[in-house]
């Protein structure tokens, strides 16, 4: 265990030793010191609040062919569909109303929204609602188009980088993709004084614990203000579809590890966690998670912004879908906040 107490006293490792405290994710024992330490931690800096991110799906075309994703440009299958401008604000509205002040904008790579179309929805957005946060997850972009949406309001930046090691990455994406470019991005966004989010799928096919030691030391090095990880779901119409989905266990191990090593990160319990395991997002809660993202986009829509097969809360109304979140968060001893929820300095 002296690996374990050197890390908490010290939040930082090399990769050889980040992967020593990985071989143990199975030691029920180890977990329970890293989950109290994370838990510890996430109470010294957010108490026992829990922040909320509207999220917006306002496209599921794409022009990228990610070899694990239900929306890929080359998915024949799918269903498409774009929000109008109006259909956006109307979900603000509704999330507004609700007590929502973090608007998550995400979707595919998708040419039919220029930077142009981009900056104006984000100036519409905070021009009618200045006290939210506005957060995007379009993907990978040159520095001025970061650049403008920054001017027009944009506030935080996510951007998986779903594996730092090169070959790995290239089992996972087209060779038209790289990591270099990713790292770029994210590197790049946080230069333009956005709130950047990296983070990577847990169990994606041909992962190993030398893979996820080498997140950490990126995520160390990069050192961002959110973090996104939830377990790997394979969907039907993608190369992937016979892959067995990540662990639960060890997703919940890497949310400790992360909250220790980042003490004030914003760290979800995502979707995907909820998706394999009923109280997914509430053990997310209890190993240092502190952020919920709640759907706001039209219930029509939302089964066919279909990244992973079986995605829970696809036909529920944002009214329900937050009210149970809410029972949920309240379940494990914290209550969700109608706050922006940025990370702390």
């Amino acid at each position: 265990m002296d690996v374990i107490e050197e890390f908490i006293k010290n939040q930082q490792l090399s990769k050889r030793e980040y992967e020593e405290i990985l071989k143990l994710w199975k030691n029920p024992e180890v977990f329970q010191r890293l989950s109290k330490e994370a838990v510890k931690i996430r109470k010294q800096h957010y108490g026992d609040r829990v922040f909320t991110r509207g999220l917006i799906e306002f496209t599921n075309y794409c022009k990228n062919n990610c070899y694990y994703c239900g929306i890929r440009g080359g998915n024949s299958k799918a269903s498409r569909y774009r929000l109008t401008k109006e259909d956006i604000l109307e979900c603000c509205k509704n999330g507004y109303e609700l007590g929502f002040r973090t608007f998550v904008l995400q979707g595919g790579e998708d040419p039919y929204f220029t930077d142009e179309k981009i900056a104006d929805i984000i100036r519409e957005m905070k021009s009618e609602y200045p006290d939210c946060a506005i957060t995007l997850s379009i993907g990978e972009k040159s520095y001025e188009s970061y650049r403008l949406f920054r001017e027009a309001g944009a506030d935080r930046y996510l951007l998986r980088h779903e594996t730092a090691n090169e070959e790995h990455y290239r089992t996972l994406h087209p060779s038209q993709m790289s990591l270099e470019e990713r790292k770029r991005c994210l590197y790049q966004l946080k230069e333009l004084g956005y709130q950047i989010g990296a983070g990577f799928m847990v169990g994606s096919p041909g992962q190993t614990l030398s893979h996820l030691a080498e997140d950490m030391v990126f995520l160390q090095e990069l050192q961002p203000h959110m973090v996104g990880i939830g377990p790997f779901i394979p969907h039907h119409d993608t190369v992937f579809a016979e892959e067995k989905s990540g662990s639960v266990e060890l997703t919940l191990f890497l949310l400790a590890m992360i909250r220790i090593m980042l003490p004030k990160v914003l760290l979800p319990a995502t979707t995907a966690l909820g998706t394999l395991d009923p109280k997914g997002r509430e053990k997310g809660l209890a190993a240092g998670a502190n952020v919920v993202m709640p759907n706001l986009s039209p219930v029509k829509n939302r089964k066919l912004y279909e990244l992973y097969d079986n995605k829970i809360c696809t036909g529920e109304e944002a009214a329900e879908c937050r009210c149970c979140l809410g029972r949920r968060v309240e379940s494990v001893g914290y209550h969700l906040v109608n706050e922006r929820g940025d990370a702390v300095k």
